[in-house]
């Protein structure tokens, strides 16, 4: 692999991704397309060892979109099967609880089947007293509905005395969405060529550095990963940041 050289300063705390082109990559290759989704699944457990190496602490995935469930319900239904298996791998992941990593899903559970729901509350249960590493895990997931669900959160809080409108502010609406206690992302990287954010972490990417990569997400390679890393530092330092 040829090397690149990256700064230890200006390392991303937080970086976001859009794991896109599973479906296109098995197409690509002649097979069928949960086999794409299977080598995305183990993409990711590579990505999440870089992230290590490199010092990222926290990353977020977007796994599973509201519009996904309109897709074919056989495909939906082993996307979703795969979740759960990458779930309760989590769960007994040693390097979780070595590097006190802690995982937490985002999304509307209440959409997912109850198999998948139960395995995410008890890998959150396992890990929430880590606090080293974090990985969250957007699944049934929408921004515009994460916003949605935070506003009405707000209201209902307004009405029964809990805050004022007054008092309503940027830092009020980020306590209300799902990532509270988490940095906004630093570096948001898609896959695929695509140049659009798709309804991913509307509220949290507003001063987020983007990096769309022309691979599919099951072949993205370490020194692609590293070129969007790269690409972050280049730009924090030519705005002196």
């Amino acid at each position: 692999m040829k090397k690149l050289i990256l700064s230890s300063n200006h390392v991303p705390r937080h970086v976001a991704i859009i794991m896109d082109g599973n479906r296109r990559f098995a197409q690509q290759l002649g097979l069928d397309p949960v086999e794409g989704y299977k080598r995305g699944k183990e993409k990711l457990e590579e990505v999440l060892s870089w992230c290590q190496e490199l010092g990222i602490r926290v990353l977020t995935v977007y796994a599973f979109s509201m519009e996904n469930f309109r897709r074919r319900p056989e495909e939906v239904k082993a996307i979703l099967a795969l979740i759960k298996e990458g779930l309760e791998e989590l769960a007994e992941e040693d390097r979780v609880y070595k590097y006190k990593v802690r995982v937490r899903v985002l999304g509307q559970r209440n959409l997912l089947p109850p198999d998948v729901k139960e395995v995410a509350e008890r890998i959150e249960k396992l890990t929430e007293g880590h606090d080293q590493y974090f990985f969250n895990i957007a699944i049934a997931y929408g921004g515009r509905e994460e916003i949605i669900t935070a506003i009405k959160r707000i209201c209902t809080d307004c009405i029964e005395g809990k805050i004022s409108p007054e008092d309503i502010d940027e830092e009020t609406v980020t306590q209300y969405l799902y990532t509270k206690g988490m940095p906004d992302p630093d570096l948001i990287l898609r896959t695929s060529g695509e140049e659009r954010i798709s309804n991913f972490l509307l509220w949290q990417l507003a001063y987020s550095e983007l990096y769309f990569a022309d691979v599919y997400w099951p072949g993205l390679t370490k020194l692609d990963f590293l070129r969007a890393i790269r690409s972050y530092q280049l730009r924090q330092r030519r705005f002196g940041k």
